[in-house]
């Protein structure tokens, strides 16, 4: 990634307890490089529209983060009062994340990485967890988002060994993606293909299916495929109620999915245990109690090419 020359940025202070921060007037302005109260005038510049929630910046502001304007804090609090597990199914998502690129840096012996909807960063993002295991991983982030591509190039920087590099391509446009991330990646070598809360923006499920399998198509044996996605057979009407409520006033719309329908992302792999499950209990951390983790209406799972 070429060398961000702007003022260097705050270091997000990752997830705070009880959900979302303790001031939420204060956002994070990048370009001024400080924190300034009510909302900065810099999103039209830069192509975005500040007055309607975004999904990466509303999930920001679950995650305890800054990263984030009014609309994007009343909706989210709106889902949240409709949802309160909306915040447990935003951190399980990014603890799965992390146990998902620790078993692929280190058991499977995986490399290159390409994380497609990187969404805002916040602690231990992909390379970042790679990067502690085989500094000389290269990952290559998907995004499409203005507000995400300031942050990435602000703060996605990687080892030396390795290589962190940002991609602005949509998700619809699968050979974009293979052909721009092929100036970090050797799609001829083992690359693991991740999907976290990215597919459900493509709303139709044949043509989510066809950009996983275009993809998958060009990459050799021993690829892994890692998806997130939401789901209405987990959380109850409650759950439902609030996809619905997104629907109707944020961006982009979302179509969560059946375990059959995310089934069909991994047809012809090989699923890893324990399958296709919540994602919180897709190999959790062992709990002090003993047991498994509460389910959250999000499934999450890891394949591998044969």
């Amino acid at each position: 990634m070429a060398e961000d020359t702007s003022t260097p940025a705050s270091p997000d202070p990752g997830p705070l307890p009880g959900g979302p921060p303790a001031d939420p007037t204060k956002v994070w302005n990048f370009q001024s490089a400080a924190i300034t109260e009510n909302q900065p005038d810099w999103g039209g510049d830069l192509g975005f529209d500040t007055t309607v929630a975004h999904n990466a910046r509303v999930w920001n502001y679950w995650l305890g983060g800054r990263d984030n304007f009014p609309a994007d804090r009343e909706v989210g609090e709106q889902v949240r009062q409709m949802f309160p597990g909306i915040v447990d199914v935003a951190r399980a998502d990014r603890a799965f994340l992390g146990r998902a690129v620790r078993y692929l840096a280190g058991e499977a012996g995986i490399r290159q990485f390409l994380d497609i909807g990187t969404g805002l960063p916040t602690a231990d993002n992909t390379h970042e967890v790679a990067q502690r295991i085989a500094p000389d991983s290269r990952i290559v982030y998907v995004d499409n988002d203005p507000l995400v591509l300031v942050h990435a190039r602000a703060l996605l920087v990687g080892t030396p060994e390795g290589a962190t590099d940002y991609i602005d391509v949509d998700v619809h446009d699968p050979g974009s993606i293979l052909r721009a991330a092929a100036e970090t990646l050797d799609f001829a070598k083992p690359t693991a293909i991740m999907f976290l809360g990215s597919l459900n923006f493509i709303l139709d499920t044949d043509t989510a299916v066809a950009v996983v399998d275009h993809l998958i198509d060009h990459v050799p044996s021993g690829s892994y495929l890692v998806v997130a996605h939401p789901t209405h057979e987990l959380g109850g009407e409650a759950n439902a109620a609030s996809m619905r409520h997104w629907n109707e006033h944020a961006t982009p719309p979302i179509t969560p999915r059946s375990r059959d329908e995310v089934a069909r992302f991994f047809h012809g792999l090989e699923l890893l245990e324990p399958g296709i499950v919540s994602c919180s209990r897709w190999r959790p951390d062992p709990a002090p109690a003993g047991g498994l983790p509460p389910e959250v209406p999000q499934f999450g799972a890891v394949a591998r090419k044969l």
